[in-house]
């Protein structure tokens, strides 16, 4: 990918693809899940998993999986309200950027403000 990722849309992204899971999803998944839109080492996801549990927008519990301890990650309703947060702001940036990239007609802005 051409444009970098921050810190925030990480963080936003990892939020809805644990949001999806009711009972939790473990780091591995959510890293294959992530990378299907933005490519990302599995080295980058487990510091933002990692903020995200301080932050206490995320919860971690273990699970025993074929022998092994599996950690999994549930959002919390403090990540669900900061994923919220995230994705209005995504709903606002990304049309602006998007008028400016894609040159959507000045009428067509206009009639969507």
């Amino acid at each position: 990918m051409v444009f970098n990722t921050g810190a925030a849309l990480l963080d936003a992204v990892v939020l809805a693809i644990v949001d999806r899971e009711v009972e939790g999803t473990y780091g591995y998944r959510i890293t294959q899940d992530v990378r299907a839109a933005i490519e990302v080492s599995e080295s980058t996801l487990y510091p933002v998993l990692w903020r995200l549990q301080q932050d206490e927008c995320l919860q971690t519990y273990d699970m025993l999986c074929a022998g092994r301890t599996r950690r999994y990650y549930r959002i919390t309703e403090r990540g669900r309200r900061q994923l919220a947060l995230y994705q209005q702001e995504w709903a606002n940036y990304s049309s602006k950027i998007s008028q400016l990239l894609l040159r959507i007609p000045e009428t067509v802005k206009n009639a969507s403000n």
